[in-house]
């Protein structure tokens, strides 16, 4: 019964997944858009600053989203720890957490600095946009951003219930 339960969540987390890939598809689509529209009205180097903050929107929140499901998940080993721990896995632990909480400390420096080129970069489109197309490329950013965090909380989800399958498998004869 468990099992079929967990079949049926997996199954519900792959179709979400699906309308989120969607949405992403369309989001690239309307990116296209927006970015044939910014290529004709901005000078090149402009051009290309818009260019590089969508580009390292991705990587710098891909970036931040994996660090912090990583320090979680090391964080949930070192909570289920206790006094039979081998100290050897306590180190490594407490070694792993270290270096993904300063790896996570500079993944903030890096959206805090992304955050800072949006508004040079909302500066510039300023210049050239009209407000709706203005308010198109906030809403396009936004989108890529909640459609980003949103397929990464998905996997993990998905990464999560395929685990719990597979041990419950693995415990029946």
């Amino acid at each position: 019964e468990l099992m079929a339960s967990l079949r049926c969540k997996l199954q519900a987390l792959w179709e979400e997944r699906e309308l989120v890939l969607s949405e992403a598809r369309e989001c690239a689509e309307r990116g296209e858009a927006l970015e044939a529209t910014v290529r004709g009205l901005c000078k090149p180097n402009e051009f290309e600053r818009y260019m590089m903050f969508i580009g390292d929107l991705e990587k710098v929140l891909s970036l931040l989203l994996c660090l912090s499901s990583r320090l979680a998940r090391v964080q949930n080993a070192m909570s289920r720890m206790d006094g039979n721990t081998d100290a050897e896995e306590k180190q490594s632990l407490n070694e792993r957490h270290k270096l993904l909480s300063r790896q996570r400390e500079d993944a903030k420096d890096l959206k805090e600095n992304l955050d800072r080129r949006e508004r040079v970069v909302s500066g510039i489109l300023a210049k050239y946009l009209t407000e709706q197309q203005l308010q198109d490329y906030r809403h396009f950013v936004q989108v890529k951003t909640s459609l980003l965090i949103e397929q990464k909380d998905l996997e993990e989800q998905i990464k999560f219930f395929k685990e719990q399958l597979e041990n419950l498998e693995q415990s029946i004869p």
